[in-house]
């Protein structure tokens, strides 16, 4: 096809920041690359918000989704007739019916627990933290020190009505090829759930030694799974 653009789309307690370094290997082997922020509010709003996004890009499109995003981007209305392949890196491939609370209490291993999270109101409803001092070991354990510290300072929080979101119709990765980047390490979405979820999509795996920060603390890995969904 031709030179595609990659779409990077941010999960649950980080914004499209957390893409940074991946972003910028992609931009040095010569493509284009945009990082949407998702509001995370309610998960039709983000299927929503990502489907008009796209609408306003040309195609062709890679769409990489890390985390809670992959949920989004499994939804068959979130994405454009442009987006020709997808990349899950330790993300949800979530399908009809299910929701993305389900899968991660699917297998056990998650440090996602009520004595960990902080929920802080905002007009209109609730939003979920991870406790500053936990954000290294839940999120982010392989990653330095000054990386932990500003992830957890900075983080995006997401109304928990998300992770019970759901939708109708087959998932997108049941008619686009897909990849998977599976983290062993992580304590947010369990290897195992990875693991279940990529095989049944389908998906071309890749396994790295990481936590769910793959992205900072291995990013020439995503990257090159991302540009290997562009061939």
């Amino acid at each position: 096809m031709n030179q595609p653009t990659f779409v990077l789309v941010h999960g649950a307690l980080t914004d499209a920041s957390v893409w940074r370094r991946v972003s910028a290997r992609l931009q040095d082997a010569g493509f284009p690359v945009i990082a949407p922020s998702l509001p995370m509010r309610d998960f039709d709003g983000d299927i929503a918000y990502l489907n008009q996004f796209l609408d306003t890009l040309d195609g062709p499109l890679v769409v990489a989704a890390h985390s809670y995003a992959g949920s989004v981007i499994s939804a068959p209305d979130a994405l454009t007739a442009e987006v020709r392949s997808l990349v899950f890196v330790t993300a949800f491939q979530q399908d009809a019916g299910e929701t993305a609370g389900e899968l991660n209490g699917k297998f056990p291993g998650s440090l996602l627990i009520p004595e960990n999270l902080l929920v802080r109101p905002y007009p209109g409803g609730a939003e979920v933290y991870l406790r500053p001092d936990k954000f290294g070991e839940v999120y982010a354990a392989d990653a330095g020190a000054r990386d932990r510290r500003i992830l957890a300072a900075a983080q995006k929080p997401f109304d928990p009505a998300t992770l019970e979101g759901t939708f109708t119709g087959a998932a997108s990765w049941h008619t686009r090829p897909s990849r998977a980047v599976v983290s062993t390490q992580d304590r947010s979405i369990p290897a195992e759930a990875q693991r279940w979820m990529a095989e049944r999509a389908g998906s071309t795996v890749v396994e790295v030694a990481s936590s769910h920060a793959v992205l900072l603390v291995h990013p020439d890995v995503v990257a090159e799974t991302i540009l290997g969904a562009a061939t």
